[in-house]
C-alpha cells in the first residue's frame, strides 16, 4: 500500500515531540507532517507493551482503547511539530486531552511484533477544539479508524 506523503519528513523520535513516556508512549516515529495531516508508525512488542501479558493470554492482541490512543499520540505529534499552537500554549505545558471518539471501527486484530502505520487527517486544527479523522494499518491492511475530537487543556501541570 502506498501511504499519503505530507510536505515535511521528520522522522523524528515520539519521545522527542511528546511528553509521554514508558509505557503509555506509543509513536516511535513521526515520519512527515503538515497542515493537512501526518503519517508515524508504532511497532508493538511483548517486550515493552506489558498489556499483552493478561490481554487473550495464548493468543494476544492490543486492545482497540490503545489503538485510539496510539493514533490520537500521532496526531497530537504532527501538530507540535508544525508549532501549530504557537509557542505560547507550549510554553504553558499544553496537552491534548481525548474529548470524543465517534465511528471508531477496528478492522483487523494488532499483535505482538505488528508495525502500526498511521495516517492522520487534520479536520479542524483551531484550538481550543482539534478534530482529527485517523486511521491505523499493518502490512497495508487497514486495522483500526475513528474521528477524534481533542481539546487543548492548557493549565499548568505539576
Amino acid at each position: 500500500m502506498q501511504y499519503p506523503t505530507f510536505k515535511t519528513q521528520y522522522d523524528k523520535p515520539g519521545r522527542e515531540i511528546l511528553p509521554h513516556r514508558d509505557p503509555f508512549l506509543f509513536l516511535d516515529t513521526l515520519i512527515s507532517a503538515d497542515e493537512t495531516g501526518c503519517l508515524g508508525e508504532y511497532r508493538y512488542t511483548a517486550e515493552r507493551n506489558d498489556f499483552f501479558k493478561g490481554h487473550f493470554p495464548g493468543a494476544p492482541v492490543v486492545p482497540g482503547v490503545i489503538l485510539v490512543e496510539t493514533m490520537c499520540q500521532c496526531a497530537g505529534a504532527g501538530v507540535l511539530v508544525r508549532d501549530a499552537l504557537g509557542g505560547k500554549d507550549r510554553e504553558k505545558n499544553a496537552r491534548f486531552l481525548l474529548a470524543a471518539v465517534d465511528s471508531a471501527r477496528f478492522r483487523r486484530p494488532v499483535a505482538p511484533g505488528d508495525l502500526f502505520t498511521m495516517v492522520v487527517e487534520n479536520k479542524r486544527s483551531r484550538p481550543p477544539l482539534l478534530k482529527f479523522s485517523v486511521k491505523g494499518y499493518v502490512g497495508g491492511e487497514l486495522a483500526a479508524e475513528c474521528d477524534v475530537t481533542c481539546v487543548l487543556d492548557t493549565r499548568n501541570v505539576v
